[in-house]
């Protein structure tokens, strides 16, 4: 890969070895008073109130710093029996860039023909959407999620993630909510399948 920055991030069977063995940390948390609750509760509101599903995308650079810490704060997300089953991979190269744009366009292109149905595609022609996201080109950071149907354990044997889709999805609106504090984020809500080519 050239200049591509990857990154995947909390592998559960790298800290649930032992889970028996595992110290636990003391939770501690602050109580602020009534007041502050409902300031501080406003604010959020009010801050992903702002959120919207962005159709054009800025080419504008964003620190690599940013994008590390928001995909953390995806990362501290509840997961079943806390297999945390996500892996998140940033692309900058844009010739990968290229390469994911043509696969989801190209399945983009059955979903709106085939698999979608008259109806979902005529509730999308108010948003004036369609298969072509040129958006994949422009924006200068991708953050591909993948969910992990299974981990390994130290033995190397398979190891069950439990609730893992739901577990991603948490994490994913995690990210949405990082990601309104300074970048207002649009999703590609979709499954594709990747072939090896993007990344040989």
């Amino acid at each position: 890969m050239k200049q591509e920055y990857f990154k995947n991030w909390f592998y559960a069977d790298e800290s649930q070895e032992s889970e028996e063995n595992v110290e636990h940390i003391a939770f501690s948390h602050t109580r602020y008073p009534e007041k502050e609750m409902v300031k501080r509760s406003q604010e959020f509101y009010e801050l992903l109130n702002k959120r919207r599903s962005i159709r054009f995308i800025s080419n504008e650079q964003i620190p690599m710093e940013v994008i590390d810490n928001v995909i953390r704060a995806a990362g501290t997300a509840p997961s079943g029996a806390h297999t945390e089953p996500w892996t998140f991979v940033v692309v900058k190269d844009p010739d990968t860039k290229r390469k994911i744009r043509e696969i989801i366009e190209e399945e983009e292109e059955i979903n709106y023909l085939k698999r979608m149905g008259h109806r979902w595609v005529t509730d999308l022609k108010k948003l004036r959407t369609n298969w072509i996201k040129e958006y994949l080109d422009t924006a200068p950071v991708l953050i591909l999620i993948f969910k992990q149907v299974h981990g390994f354990a130290a033995n190397g044997q398979r190891k069950v993630h439990y609730y893992s889709e739901i577990s991603v999805s948490i994490a994913c609106g995690i990210l949405l909510a990082a990601l309104q504090v300074r970048y207002p984020p649009t999703l590609e809500l979709a499954s594709y399948y990747l072939p090896n080519s993007v990344s040989g």
